[in-house]
């Protein structure tokens, strides 16, 4: 199951693709747990998810999935469950909140909210990382070749 979740190629377009969106999700959930880059922290933001009327777990899945989720990407440690755990937290973005406000993010500051284009990137950067994994620079990388040498192998036998 490991190998499996582990096994990429020695790709660069996708570790390029995978390092970029884990640097995005980590400066969101920065913002959310730590209050980096001008966020509210851990307390501000379950504060006002809270007043959005969302329920603490959940509150709780999106700063997690997008502190740990983004580092999981950026170092390419596990990022297909990070992926999947993204997938979930978007869909639930979009349908709770994002598409009322309509397709596009609020630019020029004349709708209520953020449009769902954010989410549908994500979303599709996300399965590109469940399909075919981390890609090159990426501890699973390091992680997937050590194994496939391990089992290739040939086993010792002494005999005697």
């Amino acid at each position: 199951m490991l190998k499996r979740l582990t096994n990429t190629q020695k790709d660069f377009s996708l570790a390029f693709a995978r390092i970029l969106f884990g640097v995005v999700f980590f400066a969101h959930g920065a913002q959310k747990m730590l209050g980096w880059f001008g966020g509210a922290g851990f307390s501000g933001t379950m504060s006002d998810f809270s007043r959005f009327g969302m329920p603490a777990v959940v509150a709780l899945f999106a700063i997690v999935v997008e502190f740990f989720g983004g580092l999981s990407l950026l170092f390419g440690l596990l990022p297909r469950v990070a992926a999947c755990a993204v997938i979930i937290e978007m869909i639930g973005a979009i349908l709770t909140f994002h598409v009322h406000n309509g397709f596009f993010m609020n630019w020029t500051g004349h709708q209520k909210g953020e449009g769902i284009e954010y989410h549908l990137i994500a979303i599709a950067l996300s399965l590109l990382i469940v399909v075919h994994g981390a890609g090159a620079f990426s501890i699973d990388r390091k992680t997937s070749s050590i194994q496939c040498s391990a089992s290739t192998q040939p086993a010792h036998s002494s005999v005697g």
